[in-house]
C-alpha cells in the first residue's frame, strides 16, 4: 500500500493539472453564467443538499422530519420535530459545503464518482416521497433522469463525462454554498436566517453575522480541502 503524498512531492503531474485546470474551468463558466437561467437548476440542487443536511442532522438526534421544501427562489425549508435544535441549525450551510467537498473528491476516480452518483439518486429518491411542494419533486425527478442519463452514457458509449459532472456538481455546490453564506448571513443581515437564530441560543456573545463569517470560514476551509485532498489522492 502506497502512502498518500501528504507533502505532494513532485506536484504536479498530468491527472493533478487536468484536476487543477477543470477546477478552473469550471469555476469561471458558473461566474460566467452565475445570473443566467442555465445555472438554475444546480443552484436549486445546492438548496437541496442544504435542506437535506438539516434532515439528516434532525434524523441523526432522533428527531422527525416532516417534510421538506425547495423554492424556485433559491429559498427551502425544513420541517422538523425534536432532535437537537443547536445541530440542526448550521447543518444546513456546514453540511452543504461538506458534500461540495465530498462530490470533488469523488470525481478523482472513476469508481467513486459512480458510488456518488449512485448516492446522489438514492437520496432525491428518497427525498421526493417527503417532498412538501412541486418545485422540489421536480428537481428529484429531473436530477434522477439527468443523472441516470449520464451514467447510462458513461457505460455504454464513449463519452465519459461522469468525473466531471460529479465534479461540476461538486465545484457549483462548494461555490454556491460560500456565496449563499455571504449573501444571507453577512452582507445582509435576514433576521429569520439559520444564524441569526443559532446565535439566539447559543450561550456565547456572538450575533447572525459573526456566526455567519464563522461558516463562512469554515465552508471556504471544505472548498480549499477539497482541492488539496484531491491533489494528493491523484499524487
Amino acid at each position: 500500500m502506497v502512502d498518500p503524498n501528504w507533502e505532494l512531492k513532485n506536484c504536479c503531474q498530468r491527472d493533478q493539472v487536468a484536476f487543477l485546470v477543470t477546477i478552473g474551468v469550471f469555476t469561471l463558466v458558473i461566474l460566467a453564467l452565475w445570473r443566467t437561467f442555465l445555472l438554475t437548476p444546480f443552484k436549486l440542487i445546492t438548496v437541496y443538499l442544504h435542506e437535506a443536511s438539516h434532515a439528516i442532522a434532525c434524523w441523526l438526534t432522533c428527531g422527525q422530519v416532516e417534510g421538506i421544501q425547495v423554492h424556485a427562489n433559491e429559498g427551502g425549508v425544513t420541517l422538523t420535530r425534536g432532535g437537537i435544535y443547536w445541530l440542526i441549525l448550521p447543518a444546513g450551510y456546514l453540511g452543504s459545503s461538506f458534500w461540495g467537498m465530498l462530490l470533488v473528491l469523488a470525481s478523482t476516480k472513476l469508481l467513486t464518482a459512480r458510488i456518488a452518483a449512485g448516492c446522489l439518486i438514492l437520496s432525491l429518491i428518497i427525498v421526493f416521497f417527503i417532498a412538501k411542494n412541486w418545485t422540489l419533486r421536480g428537481l428529484c425527478i429531473g436530477f434522477i433522469v439527468f443523472v441516470g442519463v449520464i451514467w447510462v452514457l458513461q457505460e455504454t458509449t464513449k463519452l465519459r463525462i461522469l468525473r466531471y459532472v460529479i465534479l461540476f456538481i461538486g465545484v457549483m455546490n462548494s461555490l454556491f454554498s460560500v456565496y449563499d453564506i455571504y449573501d444571507d448571513l453577512i452582507s445582509r443581515r435576514v433576521h429569520s436566517s439559520d444564524a441569526e437564530k443559532f446565535a439566539e441560543i447559543c450561550p456565547c456573545p456572538c450575533n447572525g453575522v459573526a456566526w455567519g463569517v464563522i461558516w463562512g470560514m469554515i465552508s471556504f476551509i471544505f472548498l480549499s480541502g477539497s482541492i488539496y485532498l484531491g491533489l494528493v489522492i491523484l499524487s
